[in-house]
């Protein structure tokens, strides 16, 4: 898959993302069932990030942020973490979308397996469209695009690091941060930037904590 680096970008990114805020993008419950209706057989996620385009980072983020939500054994966030870090190093340094390893862009499945994965996603995704939708969007520039990626780049390494109990606020934050990036909602935006930050805090403190008592012990 193509990857456009940092200084390619500002001259693709930004028109991209000032198109998506004049003209409010197509609706992401709307895209899963276009492309369910026009796959042909089988469908890839190389074609799954080149429909999402610009918006692919935000798409990819709540996907991999999900599996972050749920009890998982220790250690398993090491490895449900890192593709969140590789997404948001992409948006840090200036790619313009997701780019993907050829192995895991053209896994595909087939067109009647993804019909029944929209058929079930699109429900959600219509509730929450209800509230979640184009305004606001601040993030009309390569270099604004480049902050938010080194924020969500530093939950990310947190939902990796072996914090007790500091994994799950972090992945729910970049799970907020993924809809409002591909729905532009700048007032999601706003909301996961603050339990962003709430779930860096809280982080810090248990790493500090943490240290404090292992000192007093040994």
């Amino acid at each position: 898959m193509c990857r456009t680096v940092s200084h390619q970008s500002s001259t693709s990114v930004v028109p991209a993302i000032q198109a998506g805020v004049r003209h409010h993008p197509e609706k992401l419950s709307d895209l899963l069932e276009r492309l369910a209706r026009t796959a042909d057989d089988r469908i890839s996620i190389r074609q799954m990030a080149e429909a999402l385009d610009d918006r692919s980072f935000g798409a990819f983020l709540l996907v991999f942020a999900l599996p972050n939500l749920i009890p998982l054994p220790p250690g398993a966030t090491m490895i449900l973490g890192l593709p969140m870090v590789v997404v948001a190093w992409q948006m840090l340094i200036g790619y313009n979308k997701v780019w993907l390893p050829r192995a895991l862009a053209d896994y595909s499945v087939e067109r009647a397996t993804f019909q029944r994965m929209v058929l079930r996603v699109v429900p959600w995704l219509r509730r929450t469209e209800t509230w979640v939708r184009p305004r606001n969007w601040p993030l009309n520039g390569a270099i604004r695009e480049q902050i938010f990626g080194l924020f969500v780049l530093i939950l990310a390494i947190i939902c990796v690091l072996p914090i007790p109990f500091g994994n799950w606020p972090p992945a729910f934050a970049i799970a907020i941060l993924g809809i409002a990036h591909t729905e532009r909602d700048g007032n999601c935006l706003v909301l996961g930037g603050v339990v962003g930050i709430i779930a860096a805090t809280v982080a810090s403190a248990i790493v500090l904590f943490t240290g404090a008592l292992l000192l007093r012990i040994f």
